[in-house]
């Protein structure tokens, strides 16, 4: 084997600076080899070194613990040099070089990133001509480091951040019980991630979300993750989150397997549509016992029948209590809507979607969301008001049978991959848009045995989508999921969906709708839902208000029962609790029946 010499034509010299640039090109060529798979000993041979000195190379500079982001980085820039060099180049190489600069400049972008995360400067992580560019790589960084100064500017970033009735909020962050009734979609959920986050580094307490279900709690995970980012280019990753100080950001479902166990500050979300309330608040309110620790709970309203409703009222305080002990709390929007200390010791704030606007919350219109509401859901889901669902088909108490964990429960199904669901069979039920209303669509797995549960997969509303906009939408389903049923209903303007859809689905059944067919639905719902069959993921709490929704009311002739839903912008007409009885319609009502032989023996 010829012995390698890189700079072979290079004038002999005694300039130091000149013999660092020479011995650290061979040890790059030396590297390289490695990289390459070549021996230490045949490296040493083709560049004419000794093999104790490449031994000293390797140890010093850990060319074995690099990984593969350093080695496809250096052959980038080994790629680079060579086509720089050329001293007559075509297109294909300017192409080339273009290609590489970019893969470089991404590389150099992860590696500063990691910098970042393990307290250095970028140029220390990447290296310089003078310098081993794979020490640095080699050391592992901190999971989750943050430097003083990118906690102090998260903490800053939290408050810099408020909006309106937030402040309000971040105000009374230091009470030890805060219990809190809101309007929709005024950014709560959003607010708590980054107050928590906050806390955790201010502190090192642990922080818990305690959710529905994983799935609801997460979104919590995926605030606090996207902010720490922008607001301070810090990457967090784990399940729990884990900082340098020693705090946990833990997130846990409902289950009782799961919310137990725990210690730090707790934030309750959504706790009026979990089911079983009272005991899982005992063991919530465990976790924050001691009493450095605090506890919020926030939700918006769901129905006076619900057990955290005497939570709300202070009604479960006076529970047991001697006359003389009990306390009278007025929960009035008067009463509560600038906060208030109660006489239970929980500091109650109620925060309509008109209190927001006021105090500068523009992301709302409030009376856009008025005109596209009725009354009663106006009331109900921006003004803070309770539903009394005695009069639904499909009460609260009948749909929280429904509610799974699906992030513990459904190990089957795997949310974040191309096929979800595998090529498992589904069912799909749609319910089309009409003028100002959402299209509500559905995706069922069906049993996997005879009068087996149903599992909502996927539920989707699609606002302002003509027809062809929706047909393809289901389109894009059928290439994610094995479908092998697909109903919608046909009835007037569902008609021109129904035709798209049988272009590329030709199986596709059509309902028309009548008091007859409208009746079979809601049967087969009620004995399917009646019976434990249908299981959805507890976050799904537009699906539950949809089904909420159905009220049995005469005909126009008013001879004949049939079913009803006021329309409005968070339900739609019932849309998505249509969608999932037209899947469900594939089965018989009487439910799925083993089939029977039809041999006979004599």
């Amino acid at each position: 084997m010829s012995t390698f010499n890189p700079f072979a034509d290079f004038p002999a010299t005694d300039d130091p600076a000149v013999s660092n640039v020479v011995n650290l090109a061979v040890r790059r060529v030396a590297r390289d080899l490695f990289w390459s798979g070549w021996k230490i000993t045949a490296i040493a041979d083709y560049i004419g070194e000794k093999r104790s000195t490449v031994e000293t190379w390797k140890q010093r500079e850990r060319w074995g613990e690099a990984d593969a982001t350093d080695r496809i980085d250096a052959a980038l820039e080994q790629r680079m040099r060579v086509l720089i060099a050329k001293e007559n180049k075509d297109g294909k190489d300017f192409k080339e070089i273009d290609l590489l600069g970019r893969e470089v400049e991404r590389f150099h972008r992860i590696r500063a990133r990691a910098a970042r995360a393990n307290g250095e400067s970028a140029g220390e992580s990447a290296g310089s001509a003078g310098r081993d560019t794979t020490r640095a790589a080699g050391r592992k960084s901190r999971r989750n480091a943050i430097s003083e100064e990118q906690s102090q500017k998260l903490i800053s970033a939290v408050r810099d951040s408020l909006i309106g009735h937030q402040h309000v909020w971040y105000a009374n962050r230091a009470m030890r019980r805060r219990n809190i009734l809101k309007s929709r979609q005024i950014g709560a959920t959003f607010y708590f991630a980054h107050e928590a986050l906050a806390r955790a580094l201010e502190t090192g307490y642990n922080q818990i979300f305690l959710s529905a279900s994983r799935a609801q709690a997460h979104v919590f995970r995926a605030y606090i993750q996207k902010f720490a980012w922008q607001a301070a280019e810090v990457e967090l990753t784990g399940d729990p989150i884990i900082l340098p100080n020693g705090a946990s950001l833990i997130f846990l479902g409902t289950s009782s397997r799961t919310a137990q166990s725990y210690n730090g500050d707790l934030y309750f979300d959504e706790y009026f549509w979990v089911s079983n309330f009272a005991t899982l608040n005992k063991v919530a309110q465990g976790m924050a016992t001691h009493k450095h620790l605090r506890m919020t709970h926030f939700s918006t309203g769901s129905t006076t029948t619900h057990e955290a409703y005497s939570f709300w009222t202070g009604a479960h305080y006076n529970k047991g209590r001697a006359e003389k002990d009990r306390v009278e709390i007025d929960v009035s929007h008067t009463s509560l809507a600038r906060g208030l200390i109660c006489p239970d010791g929980q500091w109650r704030h109620m925060v309509t979607v008109e209190d927001a606007v006021a105090a500068g919350f523009d992301k709302l219109d409030v009376d856009e969301l008025r005109q596209h509401n009725s009354p009663a859901d106006f009331a109900n889901l921006y003004m803070c008001d309770f539903v009394d669902d005695t009069a639904s088909v499909f009460p609260f108490d009948a749909m929280k049978a429904c509610f799974a964990d699906s992030w513990v429960e459904w190990d089957d199904v795997k949310p974040l991959e191309a096929r979800p669901y595998g090529l498992r069979p589904v069912w799909v039920g749609y319910d089309p848009a009409l003028t100002g209303d959402a299209a509500g669509c559905v995706v069922i797995a069906p049993p996997s045995k005879p009068n087996g549960e149903f599992r909502v997969l996927e539920r989707h509303r699609w606002h302002g989508m003509d027809f062809e906009a929706q047909a393809e939408s289901i389109r894009t389903i059928t290439q994610q999921y094995n479908v092998t049923d697909i109903t919608i209903d046909a009835t007037g303007i569902g008609h021109g969906v129904y035709q798209l859809v049988r272009q590329f689905f030709p199986r596709t059944r059509a309902l028309q709708y009548s008091p007859e067919v409208k009746t079979r639905l809601i049967l087969k719902g009620l004995s399917v839902i009646g019976k434990g069959r249908l299981k959805f993921d507890a976050s799904m709490t537009d699906l539950v208000q949809s089904f909420m929704s159905i009220r049995r009311s005469m005909t126009a002739s008013g001879t004949r029962l049939t079913y009803t839903a006021p329309r409005s912008e968070d339900t739609g007409h019932a849309d998505l609790a249509w969608a999932c009885l037209h899947a469900l319609d594939n089965e018989p009502l009487e439910g799925a029946q083993r089939a029977r032989s039809t041999v006979e023996f004599f």
